[in-house]
């Protein structure tokens, strides 16, 4: 082959699990959202729902490699699922809220669990809590996107 021709093409997929994504035809992504979840297919979805909506979507499959995430990259806000491998959701928030680095950014509680106490989770420091089973639903994902850019604009972390 003649020098400059490679019949290799270059991969710019991460070997990580984040993502960063810009749809064509977008304006500049607005806002950063870290999503902790470790169901493939709900973090899957989710990554596609607020990657559409124009979010930059970053994603972890636990609570160790979601709170690393955090503090690296501190993201707008976090969607954290409250039954993780590593380090629960519990632990993760408590960890998060008492971290200089990461005590401001809100986080939404999304779970499947209907037995999870809501106000204890605000009182934990939580922004908001939101049912899995609503995602499920044919306005979950509008709900879901609405719940989060209430959070952030409300939020006092502007940047």
């Amino acid at each position: 082959m003649p020098e400059g021709q490679h019949g290799d093409s270059l991969s710019l997929i991460p070997d990580e699990p984040q993502t960063f994504k810009r749809q064509q035809g977008k304006p500049p992504l607005k806002k950063t959202i870290l999503i902790i979840d470790d169901s493939r297919f709900q973090r899957k979805a989710n990554e596609g729902t607020f990657g559409r909506a124009g979010y930059c979507v970053l994603s972890a499959v636990d609570g160790e490699e979601g709170l690393r995430i955090a503090r690296d990259k501190i993201p707008d806000v976090v969607l954290l699922d409250m039954m993780l491998p590593k380090l629960d959701g519990p632990a993760l928030l408590h960890a998060l809220k008492n971290d200089l680095r990461t005590a401001e950014i809100p986080v939404i509680v999304l779970s499947g669990l209907p037995q999870i106490n809501a106000a204890k989770l605000k009182s934990d420091g939580a922004a908001a809590y939101f049912e899995k089973s609503k995602l499920a639903t044919e306005n979950g994902s509008s709900e879901l996107i609405s719940t989060v850019e209430g959070v952030v604009s409300s939020s006092r972390i502007n940047r």
